[in-house]
C-alpha cells in the first residue's frame, strides 16, 4: 500500500519535480563562493531549491534506527576489512603467538580432522600454528564481522561450487581474496570477490565496460571462478598448487617448483613464491579452519541485514538508475548497490539482447513488478530532463566544497545535502563509487548542512609526538572511534592494529600509538 502511495506522489508531482523553477537568479554576475575548508560550508546566496523527488518523498525517521541504520550502511561501504585480510596475508611472521586458550595437542586434533573432510592438505605444522593463533589473538573483531558477512555469499557459492563438483571449502578463498568485498579493487587493477584481473575475467566470460564490470557480480563471477579453478586443478592435480597459481599465475608456480629442485608440495616450494603468495595458502587453511571451528572459538551465527535467498532479480526494461529505484522502493541506495555491485555508475542499462537485471529483496519485488510501467515512465522522464548540458542546481549558484573525512562514503554525503549519489558523481565527475580521505567533491545542496565543530585544538592537548611516532592519549569518555575521527585518514582498524588491540575497551591514561612506526 505504502509504495503505491510512493507511485501515486510520483505521478502526481512529476510536474513539480522536473518543471521549470519560477524563482529565477537576477545577475548572472553573482560572485560565487567556494569553500575549501574542511567540513566548513559558505554558501553566498540562500534560494529557494527547486522541488525535487528527494524533497518530496522525506519522511520523519526514529532517530535511533537511523544511528543504526547508518552504521550497518558504512559497514556495506567499509574496506576495512579487504585492507585488514590483504595486511596480514603480506605481513605474515610465524613466530610464536602465545594463546593458552588453544592448545597445541588441540589444535592437531581438530586439523586431523579437517584433513580428513577436505581434499586440501590440512596438516599440522608450527607455521599454520602461528597464523591460527594469530588470527583468534588479534583478529576476532574482523573475524566476527567475516562470518556475519559470509551468511549472505556463502550460500550463492556453495550452490555453483557443487554444481561444478569443486570443494565446498573453496568459499573461504573469497575471505581470503576480497574479504566478501565485490566491488573492492587491488592495487595492480584485480577486481571483485575473487579478484579477476581484466584479461582473466575476459578469458572467462565476464563482461566490462562503462557501465558494467561482472567480474563484481556474485554469481557470474563465481562461476568463472569455479572453471578458472578447476582448469587450474586440471593443471596442477594438487589444489594447494591450484590455489597458489590461482594467487600468483600458473608461470609462479612453475617457476618456484624449478628452483625448488623439483618439489610439488606447497610448503617446500613456498620460499620461492612471491611474497603475497607465501602466506596466501596459511592464510587460507587458517580462515577454514576458524570457520569450522567458529562456535569453539567463540564466535556467533549471527544473521545478516538480508540473506541471499530474502532476494530475488528481475529483468530491467528500460535504462534506470540504483537512486531512482531507492526513491521508488525506500531500500537505501547503499542496501542496492551491496545487492547489485557490478553496474559501476549506479546506472542499469538497456541494452537488446543482453540481460541485465536488477536484484531487490523480495519484500519490495512484487510491489515492483507489478508498477514497472509507471516506473519506467517515472524513470525516463527524469532522464529527459538530464539532457540539459546543466541542471537546475547548478543554476542556483550555491555550490560548496566538501572535504571527504574517514568514514564518509557517498550515499551519507547525498543524505547530509539532501542530493542523490548520482547528482555527486556528476558533479564531479566520477566514475564509480570510490572516494578517498581529503577529496575535495562540489556540492548543490539542497538542503542546508552544518558539519560539527572542529576538534582540532582538543586533540592537540592529548596528542604527543615521539621519535616522528604520534600518540594519543585516552581520556575518559573516549572510544576507538570518537579517537579515529580525530585523527585524517585514521580507521579505528588502524589504530587496533598499531596497538595490537583484540577488543574495544579502553582506559583513559592509556597511550594509543596513532601512526604507523
Amino acid at each position: 500500500m505504502v509504495f503505491r502511495i510512493l507511485i501515486i506522489v510520483f505521478i502526481a508531482n512529476i510536474g513539480l519535480c522536473f518543471g521549470q523553477s519560477k524563482d529565477t537568479i537576477s545577475s548572472p554576475k553573482m560572485k560565487i563562493t567556494d569553500s575549501l575548508i574542511d567540513g566548513n560550508v559558505d554558501i553566498s546566496k540562500k534560494i529557494k531549491a527547486e522541488i525535487d523527488s528527494t524533497v518530496a518523498l522525506s519522511f520523519l525517521d526514529n532517530e535511533h534506527a537511523a544511528a543504526l541504520d547508518e552504521k550497518w550502511l558504512a559497514e556495506l561501504y567499509s574496506n576495512d576489512l579487504y585492507d585488514t585480510i590483504n595486511n596480514s596475508i603480506t605481513n605474515l611472521t610465524y613466530e610464536e603467538v602465545e594463546y593458552p586458550e588453544l592448545p597445541t595437542d588441540t589444535l592437531k586434533a581438530r586439523l586431523k580432522e579437517l584433513d580428513a573432510k577436505t581434499p586440501f592438505n590440512v596438516e599440522y605444522n608450527p607455521g599454520l600454528e602461528s597464523v591460527i593463533k594469530s588470527y583468534l589473538k588479534n583478529r576476532r573483531e574482523t573475524i566476527q564481522k567475516l562470518i556475519t558477512l559470509s551468511a549472505f555469499y556463502f550460500p550463492l557459492f556453495e550452490q555453483e561450487l557443487d554444481s561444478h563438483d569443486l570443494p565446498l571449502e573453496i568459499k573461504y578463498l573469497a575471505i581470503v581474496e576480497s574479504a566478501l568485498k565485490p566491488r573492492v579493487k587491488s592495487r595492480v587493477g584485480a577486481t571483485g570477490l575473487w579478484q579477476f584481473m581484466y584479461s582473466t575475467g575476459k578469458m572467462y566470460g565476464l563482461d566490462v565496460s562503462s557501465y558494467v564490470d561482472e567480474r563484481s557480480d556474485p554469481i557470474k563471477s563465481t562461476e568463472a571462478a569455479t572453471k578458472y579453478l578447476s582448469k587450474l586443478y586440471e593443471i596442477f592435480g594438487d589444489w594447494d598448487l591450484a590455489l597458489a597459481a590461482y594467487n600468483s599465475g600458473p608461470g609462479n608456480v612453475t617457476k618456484a617448483i624449478r628452483r625448488s629442485g623439483g618439489y610439488q608440495n606447497y610448503w617446500n616450494i613456498r620460499h620461492n613464491l612471491p611474497r603475497e603468495t607465501a602466506g596466501y595458502l596459511p592464510a587460507f587453511l587458517a580462515t577454514m579452519y576458524i570457520f569450522e571451528y567458529a562456535k569453539e572459538h567463540g564466535f556467533k551465527q549471527a544473521k545478516p541485514e538480508f540473506s541471499y535467498f530474502e532476494t530475488d532479480t528481475v529483468r530491467v526494461k528500460h535504462m534506470i538508475t540504483l537512486d531512482q529505484v531507492s526513491e521508488i522502493t525506500g531500500v537505501e541506495i547503499e542496501e542496492l548497490q551491496f545487492l547489485n555491485p557490478s553496474y559501476k555508475l549506479d546506472i542499469i542499462p538497456f541494452i537488446k539482447d543482453e540481460n541485465y537485471t536488477l536484484r531487490l529483496p523480495r519484500t519490495v519485488m512484487g510491489s515492483f513488478v507489478n508498477n514497472e510501467e509507471q516506473i519506467y515512465a517515472f524513470a525516463k522522464t527524469e532522464f529527459d530532463k538530464r539532457e540539459k548540458p546543466m541542471p537546475q542546481f547548478f543554476e542556483s549558484q550555491s555550490r560548496t566544497t566538501y572535504r571527504v573525512r574517514s568514514g564518509d562514503f557517498l550515499g551519507k554525503i547525498a543524505r547530509k545535502y539532501g542530493v542523490r549519489v548520482s547528482q555527486i558523481k556528476q558533479w564531479n565527475g566520477l566514475r564509480s563509487n570510490n572516494i578517498r580521505i581529503g577529496q575535495r567533491l562540489s556540492i548543490y545542496p539542497n538542503k542546508p548542512y552544518s558539519p560539527s565543530s572542529t576538534t582540532t585544538s582538543k586533540t592537540s592537548a592529548n596528542t604527543v609526538i615521539s621519535g616522528g611516532v604520534t600518540y594519543y592519549v585516552v581520556k575518559e569518555g573516549d572510544s576507538l572511534w570518537s579517537i579515529s575521527q580525530k585523527f585524517s585518514g585514521v580507521s579505528v582498524q588502524n589504530i587496533k592494529d598499531w596497538n595490537d588491540i583484540s577488543g574495544s575497551h579502553l582506559k583513559p591514561g592509556m597511550k594509543l600509538k596513532i601512526s604507523k612506526g
